[in-house]
């Protein structure tokens, strides 16, 4: 068990050990030199979290808990083995660090290209996807421990313009976010406003 608010990587720093992230949420970011942050990504149950600064020299970014998480410990050797013994782990390995880049590809293009309704609405929408996947939510609704602040960080956006746009989507009925629940309350709408499709989250096994 490891609290919430620690740093499990710090960027810059050599990585000894890689994690698996069994419960809670954990969070990627860079720091920037005025002292804001930008969130890469958020890490949810079931995250291989860590593993490609295991093949660096140092990490380039840190990993932070956001709520009291449960975590296993693996280093490069561990990991290694346990990849030349099952080619099932392996696979999973190596799909885990191909859903990460997707993920990160499109996170790209929230920040370079949607409007702010369209990160918003497309993040919260990828975020019930992963945790659906992962049997933590269902297609419609999702407890969501991250606060405006967060999600501004994570988004590209001030607080206030942030309220300002998710107040929008309850009042036309498209989603909420309210005590911590994510609700999509026209699921269908919401996915085709912002071209939404989960496959590249969707992972295909191959039998060995």
């Amino acid at each position: 068990m490891v609290g919430k608010r620690k740093e499990l990587i710090q960027d810059g720093e050599a990585t000894l050990v890689a994690y698996i992230l069994h419960e809670g949420w954990m969070c990627t970011y860079k720091r920037l030199p005025d002292g804001g942050r930008q969130i890469i990504d958020i890490r949810l149950p079931g995250d291989f979290i860590g593993v490609t600064s295991l093949f660096s020299a140092i990490s380039d970014r840190d990993i932070e808990t956001l709520t009291d998480c449960v975590v296993s410990e693996v280093d490069k050797a561990q990991l290694l083995s346990g990849m030349r013994a099952s080619p099932m782990l392996g696979e999973a390995v190596m799909w885990n660090i191909a859903r990460d880049d997707a993920i990160a590809a499109q996170h790209l293009a929230n920040l370079g290209r949607r409007s702010a309704l369209g990160r918003i609405v497309y993040f919260l929408l990828e975020l019930g996807a992963r945790l659906h996947d992962a049997g933590k939510g269902t297609s419609t609704s999702y407890d969501c421990p991250l606060s405006q602040q967060l999600l501004a960080d994570t988004l590209g956006l001030t607080s206030i313009h942030l309220n300002r746009v998710l107040r929008s989507l309850r009042e036309r009925e498209w989603l909420t976010l309210n005590g911590g629940v994510v609700e999509f309350l026209n699921p269908s709408v919401l996915r085709q406003l912002v071209g939404f499709d989960p496959s590249y989250l969707t992972h295909v096994s191959e039998e060995f």
